[in-house]
């Protein structure tokens, strides 16, 4: 699994921030840093979440290769 942003969509709501803090950061008026691209597998869940959440649709999961 990898996490893709789309920073030119990204409004720094924090969403994603709030739903999986370990794997996104929103710093104050700026847009988000994903902080491990490559999450395990258990990680999933919560990832998944702050995707689906994400106001402006601005993040994606893709599977690695």
């Amino acid at each position: 699994m990898k996490i893709t942003a789309d920073l030119d969509l990204c409004q720094g709501h924090a969403v994603c921030q709030a739903e999986a803090p370990e794997f996104f950061d929103v710093p104050s008026r700026g847009t988000v840093e994903v902080l491990n691209r490559h999450p395990e597998p258990e990680a999933r869940e919560a990832v998944e979440r702050a995707v689906r959440y994400c106001p402006t649709q601005a993040l994606m999961i893709t599977e690695d290769d």
